[in-house]
């Protein structure tokens, strides 16, 4: 069940692979994802000593969050994966230009994990081009049915 999507990626790069990570999170970040309150829009995923962090991530914190912590809602997160999948990725980030974007956060077997992407950008005339073909699609399938439907 899927919690928030970063439909943006999808629109500004090439997914490539993608991978299933965990998510080191505080008590009061889990009850905020748990009540539907992140935004994934303008984060993305860093490499820094070996390890994956989460950046740019919003999760607005309940109005009744403790009194004795003062939470941050864009504070940097790490990522748990298998050591041989984060050396791959390192290897590919750093040699064949690509980057990490998170793209779905979800709940697996009561966990909540986040789904990253392996990605290349894409240039403005591949935009415009992916843009044309939805809207072909879009088309073809009104079309479909109207011509069932008759």
């Amino acid at each position: 069940m899927s919690i928030a999507q970063n439909k943006k990626a999808f629109h500004d790069y090439f997914i490539e692979e993608k991978y299933e990570t965990g998510l080191v999170l505080e008590g009061w970040e889990v009850k905020a994802i748990r009540a539907g309150r992140v935004q994934l829009k303008e984060a993305y995923v860093v490499i820094r000593r070996g390890e994956l962090f989460l950046i740019g991530c919003h999760i607005s914190p309940l109005p009744a969050a403790s009194t004795h912590i003062h939470p941050d809602p864009v504070r940097t997160r790490k990522l748990l994966l298998h050591a041989a999948e984060i050396s791959r990725l390192i290897g590919n980030v750093e040699r064949a230009g690509y980057t990490l974007v998170p793209l779905d956060m979800h709940y697996k077997t009561g966990r909540i994990k986040l789904e990253i992407g392996l990605a290349k950008g894409k240039k403005q005339h591949d935009k415009r081009e992916s843009e044309k073909n939805k809207e072909w699609e879009r088309d073809r399938q009104r079309l479909l049915r109207m011509r069932n439907n008759s």
